[in-house]
């Protein structure tokens, strides 16, 4: 049998026609020609912006950077270095003068309530440009994160569409560089970019490398945790990640409604039918 790293390759070929028609797609069906983003200069949202440009064309294609002002100078320049080579259209709005008002009003605010205020921030900039700009806005969050419950309720999460929700950050690295980014965004160590020092897998306690295996055993072909104990991977870990994956499926859901009727909305009416 193939290595499970091997079995998480991707045609990138196939993956950069499936989602850039899906975006093409999703965006006509809602009236509209035009995406809008957030660009942070990580992989993600540049992998975002180059399939959005190749769906939409850059004209219309809006790249928004919301700084603040402990943000790193790379993950500026990153971000230029994606709007120059793809010709998109950009935008650059400071968020530190939204957030600091807030912050002061608890001073032991922790990193981490800091880090969802400023992700909810960016949000509000965007959807704010998606009147003014009219387009929809695009999400960048990808497989693991959405999994792992990696994101921000009404943050990063969200968004309209998700081009590159159902890829692990593994695969994202293939088709990243299949697309040819620029080096610095596909070598940069993840990071929300939230605080000083500040890295995903810092913050997860575990690298996407080893994560990737377990939620593609786990999710993609329905292995019990013991199989996946058996690939060599150690309990405590394999059943923290499956803990995170089951505590957070309502990040991934529109919320519940209690159901009364014959037909509820995300229970029994989940899709338009054409009564005519």
């Amino acid at each position: 049998m193939s290595s499970i790293v091997e079995r998480l390759a991707i045609n990138t070929e196939i993956a950069r026609k499936m989602l850039t028609g899906f975006i093409k797609d999703e965006i006509a069906k809602s009236g509209m020609k035009r995406a809008v983003l957030g660009l942070s200069g990580g992989i993600d949202s540049a992998l975002s912006a180059y399939l959005s440009a190749e769906a939409l064309g850059p004209e219309n294609v809006l790249a928004v950077r919301m700084p603040y002002r402990t943000s790193s100078a790379d993950s500026l320049s990153d971000a230029d270095l994606v709007i120059q080579a793809l010709g998109i259209q950009s935008l650059t709005v400071p968020i530190t003068d939204m957030a600091e008002p807030l912050f002061a009003q608890f001073p032991d605010m922790s990193n981490g309530r800091k880090g969802n205020i400023m992700a909810r921030l960016r949000m509000t900039v965007l959807y704010d440009q998606s009147v003014a700009f009219g387009g929809l806005v695009m999400g960048t969050s990808n497989k693991t994160e959405l999994l792992l419950g990696y994101s921000t309720i009404y943050g990063d999460s969200g968004v309209a569409l998700h081009p590159i929700g159902d890829l692990y950050k593994t695969q994202i690295r293939q088709l990243g560089a299949a697309l040819n980014l620029p080096e610095s965004v596909r070598t940069k160590a993840p990071s929300a970019d939230l605080w000083v020092g500040q890295t995903d897998e810092g913050e997860l306690g575990f690298t996407y490398a080893d994560v990737d295996q377990v939620l593609y055993l786990i999710v993609d072909e329905r292995y019990t945790l013991d199989e996946v104990v058996a690939e060599g991977f150690a309990r405590p870990f394999v059943e923290g990640v499956w803990r995170r994956v089951k505590i957070n499926h309502y990040k991934r859901t529109m919320p519940n409604i209690a159901k009364l009727s014959r037909r509820t909305i995300g229970h029994d009416f989940l899709y338009l039918r054409d009564y005519t």
